[in-house]
């Protein structure tokens, strides 16, 4: 399968592995990563978030972790590929029974949320069997530091289980995202950001394309020192 390049390093690509997609590419260029020195990204799949991450945060290391064989391997190789390899670190393992005394600035997820799918790709990095969001947050709650972020990127409609579910584990809603794919259409994804301290609450909207296949000026902006945009998008 076809590698990505971006501006500063490439990501090989599988057809088990989930490609390279836009909720990776605004999770990577929109979480809080500014003052983290310890990141650990849970389900990596190619391994594109952390990478993203760890060009905006040049002395911040990462941990990885994915419960896929061969995501793991892959993120392992598009790790050793960068020129942030010597910060980046990466387990095939399930993270339910990930144990760890360290404490993380930012844990960041793509998690799963599709209940049901047709293929074992689909199965194990978007079903909820895998990994729930109550086991995704309750542990994520422990492994934070204290002044730490968790940050994901959710459907929508998954907005107030994520939150209530966050609550219960003394994680506050501190940012949301409202994500939309073109201009005036309906909102679709969320970037979520907690802390286990009570913040005020920050909201924005972000628009994704303009227009169908041309992208808005807030993306390109966003995203210029990742994408290699040809003359036109």
């Amino acid at each position: 399968m076809k590698s990505f390049i971006f501006k500063q390093f490439e990501i090989q690509q599988s057809k088990n592995v989930f490609r390279v997609g836009t909720d990776g590419v605004l999770l990577g260029a929109l979480a809080c990563i500014d003052h983290a020195e310890k990141v650990l990204e849970i389900g990596t799949g190619t391994g594109l978030i952390s990478l993203m991450l760890a060009q905006r945060n040049v002395h911040a290391e990462f941990l990885g972790i994915d419960i896929n064989e061969e995501a793991a391997n892959l993120t392992k190789i598009n790790f050793e590929n960068s020129p942030f390899k010597l910060r980046l670190k990466n387990v095939f393992q399930d993270f339910k029974n990930f144990k760890t005394e360290d404490k993380f600035d930012l844990i960041v997820s793509n998690p799963p949320y599709f209940e049901e799918s047709g293929s074992e790709k689909d199965k194990i990095a978007r079903q909820t069997v895998e990994l729930n969001f109550q086991q995704l947050i309750s542990k994520s709650a422990i492994l934070l530091s204290e002044k730490g972020v968790f940050s994901v990127i959710i459907p929508v409609e998954a907005d107030d289980v994520f939150v209530e579910i966050a609550e219960k584990n003394r994680l506050f809603l501190s940012k949301r995202i409202f994500i939309k794919g073109i201009e005036n259409s309906k909102i679709k994804r969320l970037i979520l950001e907690f802390s286990s301290m009570v913040k005020e609450l920050e909201e924005r909207e972000f628009i994704i394309e303009k227009s169908p296949r041309q992208y808005s000026d807030q993306y390109l902006e966003l995203t210029k020192e990742f994408h290699v945009f040809k003359n036109s998008v």
